[in-house]
């Protein structure tokens, strides 16, 4: 779902595709909409590969993650916060991660 100020929604990408598609240059309709030229240039680039439903909203939640921290260390920072009742401050240095990835891990576990 597009958020209030959106300068395109849904029906503005079909708007911005159907006036490029009729020969009209892509700068000339991003001015007159009110949008950037690359902006335009990636709606028409999804429709081209999508078709019609390119146009639709997407997530910007990350697919993956591959820095994340390890199953066995966020276990490992669990335990330690169970059994010690260590703060972020205290395990960090234990395990060698930073307080802030520590409280990280203890806030998405409920700790």
């Amino acid at each position: 779902m597009s958020h209030r100020n959106a300068r395109l929604t849904v029906h503005g990408r079909r708007l911005l595709v159907e006036r490029v598609r009729s020969g009209r240059p892509v700068a000339h309709v991003a001015a007159e909409m009110g949008i950037s030229r690359p902006t335009a240039h990636k709606w028409i680039r999804r429709w081209r590969l999508e078709g019609d439903s390119g146009l639709i909203d997407r997530s910007s939640r990350p697919r993956r993650t591959p820095h994340r921290t390890a199953a066995a260390t966020e276990a490992h920072v669990c335990r330690l916060r169970q059994k010690r009742k260590l703060g972020p401050a205290r395990i960090g240095p234990i395990l060698g991660l930073p307080a802030s990835t520590v409280h990280r891990i203890l806030t998405r576990h409920g700790l």
